[in-house]
């Protein structure tokens, strides 16, 4: 089974704000609701390498908010593996996004078990042959992307036999309902098949809605940006705690409303098939019946009729034969019991027992 099946991705991102405590407070309270989900989950860190991302004469330019605020999430590596450790006893895999080189090399060093490829760096090919030598599972999303760019990650990490998803995504924060595109959904795991197909999601009107459409179209992986209420204020994009309960929530309750496989024919359960057994005519003797009376189709109709209740040993609508024959007399408006014909179905003791079982 692949590693992103039923995997949440619960993404930190920055919202650490550069604060290891804030960090930990974070962690252990999505790890209270995972754990009371038993859902499988990874909190997904972001990690940038200030000295190599970005450039030496553009450190100080705290007008650009990208730089700036990559500078005021900054995190050691000692600190980075404060916040793995805490996302490993909480019972979370590990995983971040690295956005350089020398990231994806630290991923490596905290030994993560799951890289992503952000939307922005999809056709990044030096971020992402480095991120492949390490042989690691990769998830990647859609974002902006044009077909081409993902046909041709796909097919690199594919040749290379690396475990990956494959996540529809809409890079708009926070995303409105009409703008998910989710028959997206569709399309990738039509194009791709065998992959894990998931769900990168920003919308902020409904934890629930996404969820049960997604899950019934397939996406087997679900991403969420994740921040906390501590007075600090909370992006619309990103989800509390509670909102995220909601979440695991409608995760189980579709995949409850869904059941089992999509490969092959479900498994009737007794109490429908005692239902609709219920609901079945049964044979009654239309006439009076001699014994070696043989079933005839020609005259199938003049022999007998069809009526509810059905009877416990009584043939059904589904059953009635030409060529089986009367081993007792049958008279007008009598029950056809299995024990009352000489034929195939009288022979066989799985279906006798069937039979004899049924009915009223």
């Amino acid at each position: 089974m692949s590693i992103f099946n039923d995997l949440f991705v619960l993404e930190m991102a920055n919202n650490h704000l550069g604060k290891v405590d804030r960090g930990l407070k974070i962690i252990s309270e999505f790890g209270q609701i995972v754990r009371y989900n038993n859902v499988r989950a990874t909190i997904k860190l972001q990690i940038r390498d200030v000295d190599t991302f970005i450039h030496k004469d553009y450190r100080n330019r705290s007008d650009i908010r990208y730089i700036k605020k990559t500078l005021d999430t900054r995190l050691s590596k000692d600190q980075y593996l404060q916040l793995v450790n805490a996302v490993r006893s909480n019972g979370f895999l590990t995983s971040a996004t690295p956005f350089d080189e020398a990231s994806v090399e630290l991923c490596e060093e905290l030994e993560l078990d799951i890289i992503k490829i952000a939307s922005s760096d999809i056709n990044d090919w030096f971020l992402i042959e480095k991120i492949a030598q390490t042989r690691k599972p990769v998830s990647f999303s859609t974002g902006g992307s044009s077909l081409k760019n993902i046909d041709e990650i796909v097919k690199f990490f594919t040749r290379r036999s690396i475990p990956m998803a494959l996540n529809h995504c809409v890079s708009l924060y926070p995303t409105e309902d009409k703008e998910l595109e989710l028959n997206q959904i569709d399309f990738l795991r039509n194009r791709y098949p065998g992959l894990t197909i998931g769900l990168s999601t920003h919308e902020y009107k409904s934890w629930d809605s996404s969820m049960l459409v997604a899950y019934a179209k397939g996406a087997r992986t679900f991403e969420r940006h994740i921040d906390i209420e501590d007075g600090i204020s909370v992006s619309p994009y990103c989800s509390t705690p509670k909102k995220i309960d909601d979440w695991f929530r409608a995760f189980n309750k579709a995949k409850e409303m869904c059941g089992g496989s999509s490969e092959e024919r479900r498994l009737i359960t007794e109490t429908e098939t005692k239902y609709l057994d219920a609901l079945v005519r049964g044979v009654y003797a239309k006439r009076d019946l001699p014994v070696g009376h043989v079933m005839n189709h020609a005259t199938i109709n003049e022999d007998f009729y069809l009526a509810i209740p059905l009877l416990k040993g009584q043939l059904s609508c589904r059953e009635i034969i030409t060529g089986a024959t009367l081993g007792k007399t049958l008279l007008k408006d009598s029950p056809l019991k299995i024990e009352s014909i000489i034929g195939p179905l009288s022979s066989n003791s799985s279906i006798c027992n069937t039979i004899n079982n049924r009915g009223l």
